[in-house]
C-alpha cells in the first residue's frame, strides 16, 4: 500500500484549498458565490489534519498536521503540494491526475473524467455550476467565521457533507465529513486570486526513473 493511500491524502485534496470575493456584511453564500464566479485561477498554502470519530471513551483523536501549497485554474487542473510532514504531490491537467511520492519516486495516473462530479475537490477546481452537484446552505457563524454547507446530491460520495468557513469574502476553512465519522479540517493562508499562469503551467513533467501505475 502506498503511503498516499495510508494518508488518505486525495480524499483531503478531493480536495481540497482557498478562495476571495464578497463582502464582510454578506452572507456566507453570497460571498462564496461571487468567488466561485469572479476566481477563475488562485495559489496559497494550507495545513490540515484529520479528526477520527471518538471511542467507546468518548474521545477522538486527531492526526499529525500536514502542511503546503496549492494553485489550481478552472475547471480540472490544480497542483497540490504537501511539503510536511513528508513530500507529495497531486496534479491534474484538466485530463488525468498524478500523484507522486517523492519518497518512492512512485507515479500514479487516473483518469479525471467526472471524478470531480461531486467531490469536494469540484467546489474548488471543478466548474461554476456547483449547484447541480451540491445542496448549498447557510450554516451560521463559528469560530469568527460565516460557514456555507454544501451537500453532495448524489448518494455514493465519499462524504456526506463539507463545510466552508468565510471571513470578508475569504474562505479561510474546509470541513470535509466522511461516512465513516471522521472530518477532515483545512484551513488555507496567503491566497493570492487570479496569478497569471502559463498554459503549460499545469502539465505533469514525469520524474526521472519513476515506477508508474495507470488506474
Amino acid at each position: 500500500m502506498t503511503r498516499f493511500k495510508k494518508t488518505g491524502a486525495l480524499s483531503a485534496l478531493a480536495l481540497a484549498c482557498a478562495m476571495l470575493a464578497g463582502g464582510a456584511s454578506a452572507s456566507a453564500l453570497e460571498q462564496f458565490k461571487t468567488f466561485v464566479s469572479g476566481t477563475k485561477a488562485a495559489k496559497g498554502e494550507f495545513t490540515q489534519h484529520q479528526i477520527k470519530k471518538a471511542d467507546a471513551g468518548g474521545k477522538a483523536k486527531v492526526s499529525t498536521p500536514s502542511s503546503g501549497s496549492f494553485e489550481f485554474a478552472r475547471p480540472g487542473k490544480f497542483i497540490w503540494t504537501y511539503i510536511k510532514p513528508y513530500e507529495q504531490l497531486l496534479q491534474a491537467d484538466g485530463e488525468q491526475l498524478f500523484i507522486y511520492d517523492k519518497d518512492l519516486n512512485q507515479v500514479t495516473v487516473k483518469k479525471l473524467g467526472n471524478a470531480l462530479g461531486s467531490s469536494p475537490a469540484a467546489i474548488l477546481f471543478g466548474s461554476n455550476d456547483l449547484e447541480k452537484n451540491f445542496t448549498l446552505a447557510e450554516a451560521g457563524m463559528r469560530d469568527g467565521l460565516e460557514w456555507l454547507k454544501a451537500t453532495p446530491k448524489a448518494k455514493d460520495t465519499t462524504f456526506d457533507d463539507i463545510s466552508i468557513g468565510l471571513r470578508n469574502g475569504v474562505p479561510e476553512a474546509m470541513e470535509l465529513r466522511d461516512s465513516f465519522g471522521q472530518t477532515s479540517v483545512l484551513a488555507f493562508k496567503n491566497f493570492q486570486k487570479n496569478p497569471p499562469q502559463s498554459a503549460a503551467h499545469f502539465k505533469f513533467v514525469m520524474p526521472k526513473g519513476a515506477d508508474v501505475f495507470n488506474n
